[in-house]
């Protein structure tokens, strides 16, 4: 029999931009009954949004999809159920205070008594055991994923997209959510299955494909690959970064006390973190998405309690500490989403560069707001940052990537922070953009400035650190020196792979 006749589901040739950022370029991708194909990329490779354009959410520019070799639209998320096609996210979309059932039953056009019995028979056929009286919010997350894969089946899915199911899953969840996959398998269910975690490629996937800045690098049967295999998929052939941009000749002094320590801090996402952060250094911090790599920079700066342990800064312990006052012992934060959490898009420039002063400072007057001050203070870091901009009282939101990200970057300057966490600070920018980001960022290092540098850029890590850490499920599981940092070892401890093991194999 033609391998295609058992095809379940074909993207071919799919390509997506938003504006000038080109997403996808050229997708191909199959799936056929009984696979479980295993989707790993970095973040921002474009995984998500072909998954969006599966399920109909977004529009593809060009391209086709085919559903049992049919030629389908799929145009919206109600065209992809029709087509048997069900995605159970990362974050189960469940109403807490509606039963179990309910909320497995909800949105399916058929007559409910149906509904229940075709429930209670999923249940039997597959012995799982579920109080579909109980309230949504009493479940576990594996029971609520469980929930989210039993709509599927209600749905008479088919095709099955699983996007990091066990990023918050215990050991013993993990096994049973394995167990159900492989029922789904002998069914004829082709399943999708997102993950960072190159262990679960071996384990239950039959087939794994590598996506890559918009591209497919990878792509067949996992008994063909070793781990080596795919990390190498994973890897840019080439950097992308300016090399005069990122010389940085300045020499840390580990002799003199550390501007920021953290002892066995620990928080939601995260456990025993240990480190220290050197005046002029820039530690890089790797991780794929879930390791708890934002989780902790939100506690360091106030935003989320920790539940343990300690962060000293110069020696002062500021431990959970609100923000404000954070700020104002000198710490301060480029948030990982700029749009969300770092500016406020409808206000000017000036609004924006100096907002964090307003509680933190006199600088812009005591009790009346010194409009000359505050014009004064905003130029400084527009002429400094080269940003691009009409004038100081232009709407934020209607400058590009780059130079928003020049606002933010100068809103927590402006309060001359001793240390600094950079989360994903080039992400969504252009070229030219990251090289004036990296131009700061260096000036900020010869200061003296403290950096936490988090990416999911390997290479800004590989370029731009001192000296780099990993963090995996919440853990630190790999520290380097500046000498040992290269991108096959930061991928490998970013999926907690062995880096000895597989460059023997």
């Amino acid at each position: 029999m033609n391998p295609a006749d058992n095809e379940v589901l074909s993207v071919r040739e799919i390509y997506k931009s938003f504006g000038t950022n080109k997403v996808l370029k050229g997708i191909n991708l199959q799936l056929s009954s009984g696979e479980v194909l295993a989707l790993i990329g970095g973040n921002g490779a474009g995984k998500s949004t072909l998954m969006k354009i599966i399920m109909g959410i977004y529009s593809h520019d060009s391209g086709d999809i085919f559903v049992n070799g049919v030629k389908r639209s799929v145009s919206n998320p109600a065209e992809a159920l029709s087509q048997h096609i069900y995605m159970v996210p990362q974050e189960p979309l469940l109403f807490p205070n509606m039963t179990v059932e309910e909320n497995i039953l909800i949105g399916i056009k058929r007559p409910r008594e149906v509904l229940k019995k075709e429930l209670r028979e999923i249940l039997k056929v597959h012995g799982w055991s579920f109080d579909l009286g109980a309230k949504a919010m009493t479940l576990s997350i594996a029971e609520q994923q469980l929930a989210e894969i039993i709509r599927g089946l209600l749905r008479q899915s088919r095709i099955l997209i699983l996007d990091e199911p066990t990023s918050a899953l215990t050991f013993d969840e993990v096994n049973s959510l394995f167990d159900i996959i492989r029922e789904l398998q002998k069914e004829g269910i082709g399943i999708i299955y997102i993950t960072h975690r190159m262990t679960e490629v071996f384990e239950i996937a039959t087939h794994v494909a590598i996506m890559r800045d918009g591209v497919i690098t990878v792509n067949g049967k996992v008994d063909e690959f070793t781990r080596q295999d795919l990390i190498k998929g994973l890897i840019e052939d080439e950097t992308d970064i300016p090399q005069d941009e990122v010389c940085f000749d300045c020499p840390v002094d580990y002799s003199v006390p550390p501007t920021f320590v953290l002892k066995n801090f620990t928080g939601y996402g995260f456990k025993d973190i240990n480190l220290e952060v050197y005046p002029g250094e820039i530690l890089g911090l790797s991780g794929v998405v879930g390791a708890g790599r934002t989780e902790l920079a939100r506690t360091i700066f106030g935003k989320d309690i920790p539940i343990s342990g300690s962060a000293l800064l110069k020696g002062e312990d500021v431990t959970g500490l609100p923000t404000d006052a954070i700020i104002h012992k000198g710490i301060n934060y480029v948030p990982e989403d700029r749009h969300l959490h770092g500016l406020f898009k409808i206000s000017d420039i000036c609004s924006n560069t100096t907002s964090a002063l307003l509680k933190t400072s006199k600088k812009l007057g005591n009790f009346v707001l010194d409009l000359e001050k505050e014009n004064n203070i905003t130029n400084e870091y527009v002429e400094q940052f080269h940003t691009k901009i009409t004038g100081t009282s232009q709407e934020t939101g209607s400058l590009s990537g780059g130079n928003q990200q020049k606002v933010v970057l100068a809103r927590c300057l402006a309060t001359n922070p001793s240390f600094l966490i950079l989360d994903e600070p080039t992400r969504g920018i252009d070229a030219g953009a990251r090289g004036d980001v990296y131009a700061i960022i260096r000036k900020l290092k010869e200061t003296g400035v403290a950096i936490l540098l988090i990416s999911s850029d390997l290479e800004e890590i590989v370029e731009l650190a001192d000296r780099a850490i990993s963090i995996y499920q919440g853990k630190i599981n790999g520290s380097f020196s500046k000498e040992e940092i290269d991108l096959d070892t930061l991928m490998c401890s970013a999926f907690d792979v062995e880096v000895k093991e597989e460059k023997n194999d």
